[in-house]
């Protein structure tokens, strides 16, 4: 095997880092919460968020005991909110309809608001041990390096990218700790841009036997923040976030003076996604803070 599991769970038992998701007694339930706030955010923002969450909030049924906005708040400036009403419905529906325990499997997982094939996956394995293939940006990398000799993995093709992993997955309960480990491997060795192939635990890489060979396809350009409509999101939402009392219009305005057009844009975008509601005199609140 490419990747040999004994060599690669040795290095990720030194090397890991100390992300309190990971420590045992977490529940099925604050795994969610961590999955839901990783998607497309940097683990060192959603450190400090995450662990006054699960505080605060130690269960489904806390959550969805909470208001909306209330959520919002807390979700501070992780980025994309609708990620923090979706959580809320999804406590609500576990809260409600499966005695405040998290599903252990797939398919009743992907049923849930906001819980997409990859979230549904990495719950199982990583809340319920469950030898199921969890891919994500980095383990995809991991893979068409060492498994293709390819400097990065190209189009997603989750049939595809699944059978490589699962073909990878040890026999011998361990699966977890290896999909761990893989995607750690990812994110701070087998990097993008730079990776440290003088730490790798990878013996046989196809890809660094190959004399490390250039990404046939260009690299793709970041996605720009500065200016755009969830910029401005962000800034109105900020202003709701620090008022307990709905705002008026005025209020709002001045944190976009930019771009009217964008900003009413931005406004009615959070409208219609009920992340802001209007009250009855005009004013603009976080959802569910509107009397």
């Amino acid at each position: 095997m490419i990747v040999a599991a004994e060599d690669l769970l040795r290095w990720y038992e030194r090397s890991r880092r100390d992300l309190p998701w990971r420590d045992p007694g977490v529940s099925p339930w604050q795994i969610l919460v961590s999955e839901f706030m990783l998607q497309q955010t940097p683990v060192a923002r959603v450190l400090p968020i995450w662990t006054e969450w699960v505080a605060r909030w130690p269960t489904a049924s806390a959550t969805a005991a909470a208001s909306p906005a209330d959520v919002l708040r807390a979700w501070g400036k992780l980025g994309y909110p609708r990620r923090a009403k979706r959580l809320h419905e999804c406590a609500t529906v576990i809260a409600r309809d499966y005695g405040d325990v998290v599903p252990d499997d797939v398919d009743t997982l992907m049923t849930l608001p906001g819980v997409g094939a990859y979230t549904a996956r990495a719950v199982a394995c990583f809340a319920y041990r469950q030898p199921v293939p969890v891919v994500d940006t980095n383990v995809r990398r991991v893979v068409a390096r060492a498994l293709h000799g390819r400097a990065d993995a190209g189009t997603p093709s989750a049939a595809r990218d699944h059978a490589d992993v699962a073909a990878l997955l040890p026999e011998n309960g361990v699966a977890h700790q290896f999909s761990a480990a893989l995607m750690e491997l990812g994110a701070t060795v087998c990097t993008a841009r730079a990776p440290k192939c003088g730490l790798c635990p990878v013996t046989r890489c196809r890809w660094r036997q190959a004399g490390h060979p250039p990404a046939e396809e260009p690299a793709r350009r970041p996605q720009t923040y500065a200016g755009t409509d969830r910029q401005v999101r962000g800034r109105l939402l900020d202003v709701l976030r620090d008022n307990a009392s709905p705002v008026t219009r005025a209020q709002l305005d001045v944190a976009w003076l930019t771009n009217n057009e964008q900003r009413d844009r931005a406004l009615n975008s959070l409208l219609a996604d009920g992340l802001v509601t209007q009250t009855s005199d005009g004013r603009y609140a976080l959802g569910g803070d509107a009397p």
